[in-house]
């Protein structure tokens, strides 16, 4: 099997929130295994594929693919921030904040004479990830300032390192998550060992 099978599914909220599915493209697995999904240039690619924010066509190099990852790493900052109740670090509001300036993210108006007026962005390859980053800073700007930003919590099964948008009661990103914490809690009242 290999590692990339062993991906959770997306946690609760991922799938509306992209920058919640960028915050959660690393994860921790049981027995200190950890899988990044944007660890190469060509799982960064597949990443930005897969979600519709790069042509299928595309190749990112590594300095993309790492500046994908530094924005996650800025992103998470912000959701943990938001979630302990601490102040948002600045490097990381600079970094988003960034990543929101550098394109727009509105299809410009254009005029052919075959079709007439549509609305589409055309980007050099260079501009794709530029265009992805700014995606998913809007994103997180919204998720982060939105009705979303008080459901944000943090899976709460160690070694989880995911986030989700809690729905009623619910405290694990996935039903694994769910199982291993349960199973966790059993086996403390058996035993009489502290839980994890």
């Amino acid at each position: 099997m290999e590692l990339l099978d062993l991906a959770p599914p997306p946690a609760p909220g991922a799938v509306e929130h992209p920058a919640l599915d960028l915050a959660d493209s690393a994860v921790a697995l049981p027995g200190g295994q950890r899988l990044d999904l944007l660890g190469t240039p060509e799982d960064a690619t597949r990443w930005l594929v897969e979600r519709g924010l790069a042509p299928d066509d595309a190749a990112l190099q590594e300095v993309c693919a790492g500046r994908l990852r530094a924005l996650r790493g800025h992103v998470r900052a912000l959701i943990a921030a938001r979630i302990d109740g601490h102040p948002a670090s600045t490097e990381a509001l600079d970094a988003v904040n960034e990543a929101l300036s550098r394109v727009p993210t509105a299809a410009l108006l254009r005029w052919d004479s075959s079709t007439g007026f549509t609305r589409r962005s055309t980007h050099p390859t260079d501009q794709i990830v530029d265009h992805a980053l700014g995606t998913l800073a809007a994103d997180a700007a919204d998720l982060l300032s939105g009705p979303d930003a008080a459901r944000l919590a943090a899976c709460d099964s160690p070694p989880c390192i995911r986030y989700l948008l809690r729905s009623g009661r619910r405290q694990w990103c996935s039903v694994r998550c769910g199982d291993r914490a349960r199973a966790a809690r059993a086996y403390a009242r058996r035993t009489g060992a502290p839980r994890a």
